[in-house]
């Protein structure tokens, strides 16, 4: 028989629609996602889970428990899959008596950074925690805060995420097939957090130190969008949903990522599968994982402007190099195939529900 697992998520995205595609794919499991409606225009679409068994929820859904529990009652699961603590309606499910003996199964992506906060999480959280069967982190960053929080050893795996890499892998070989674009990309939101403003200042001072400089391409939609408008070299694609992403992700010869706070960016690993050279912050915590510097990237500290238009500088005085650097990108990549993380997944479950003692 195969195993029903339900995933409590909050917002659809991309990879994660990959990743679902690919665990529903497999005999051994039963799937069913619920999930946050897309909120507007500019957010993924609900399309993206077309195929696959889900209830997405519009905004007072979501924070309706007792709508929650039912859908999840319904379903009858063999383990629920919790994001973090986040969303109050999703960490009360820890408490319900109905869903009890139900196996939890909680991911996490915040990384330790040793704050206060952090220092007190341990027992803020700890009679949610206490009810987690196993934990699941993105990598070396959240897994260090998983240790801290008490997780026992064997009950943390890594590999929260994964991203369509079939859907990326292909461009690599088709940009080498003509001059490697001379252009620099940024994808995400156009926030604080993001540094988004820190970016065009170093665009800016990048610009006034090359005869011949590359356009800046930006994808994503925010607060800060007004830092983009009217900036000599820059053009601003706003919000693109993945589908429609493919040609920008193929014309583009470098990601530039300059967070200040990005607790495991997909976007590294997207660009990465796709065979770009990376520049990011020592903030991304996805870099840790497959970012190299002076190898297939560059990686620099945050709120330095004038580190990242050296970083720009360097990418277009290395142009040369760039294919080798993307071969190597898609090379550390690899491991974050939808495939390869449905596989991951199955053997966590197993290990749950099928203990070896």
């Amino acid at each position: 028989m195969s195993l029903k697992i339900v995933f409590c998520w909050s917002d659809i995205s991309g990879y994660m629609a990959a990743c679902w595609r690919s665990l529903q794919a497999r005999q051994e499991i039963d799937l069913f996602v619920i999930a946050f409606q897309a909120r507007t225009q500019t957010a993924f679409s609900d399309g993206l889970m077309q195929g696959i068994p889900c209830r997405l929820l519009g905004l007072q859904e979501r924070n309706d428990t007792k709508l929650i529990k039912e859908l999840i009652s319904q379903q009858n699961p063999d383990a629920i899959v919790l994001c973090g603590w986040f969303h109050h309606p999703y960490r009360q499910l820890a408490f319900a008596k109905n869903l009890q003996n139900i196996p939890l199964i909680m991911g996490m992506d915040t990384p330790w950074w040793g704050n206060w906060k952090q220092h007190l999480a341990p027992w803020i959280l700890r009679s949610y925690l206490k009810q987690m069967a196993h934990v699941v982190v993105t990598g070396e960053r959240s897994w260090q805060y998983a240790y801290r929080l008490g997780i026992p050893l064997e009950n943390i795996s890594l590999g929260l995420y994964g991203i369509d890499y079939e859907a990326y892998a292909p461009l690599l070989a088709a940009r080498r097939r003509s001059p490697w674009p001379r252009s620099f990309l940024f994808v995400g939101r156009y926030s604080h957090d993001k540094a988004i403003d820190l970016l065009a200042t170093a665009y800016r001072l990048y610009r006034s130190q090359v005869g011949d400089p590359w356009d800046l391409v930006c994808c994503g939609q925010g607060d800060l969008e007004s830092h983009l408008q009217d900036q000599v070299g820059i053009t601003n694609r706003g919000f693109v949903q993945p589908a429609a992403m493919t040609d920008i992700w193929l014309k583009a010869g470098a990601l530039v990522l300059p967070s200040r706070f990005d607790p495991w960016p997909i976007a590294l690993v997207e660009a990465a599968a796709a065979g770009l050279a990376i520049i990011c912050t020592q903030v991304c915590g996805s870099a840790v994982e497959v970012i190299r510097s002076e190898y297939n990237g560059i990686i620099i500290p945050p709120d330095r402007p004038e580190a990242l238009a050296a970083s720009l500088l360097t990418i277009h005085n290395h142009y040369n190099e760039l294919a080798i650097w993307g071969t190597r990108s898609q090379d550390l990549a690899q491991p974050y195939r939808s495939e390869i993380w449905a596989q991951r997944w199955l053997a966590i479950f197993n290990s749950v529900l099928h203990p070896v003692h």
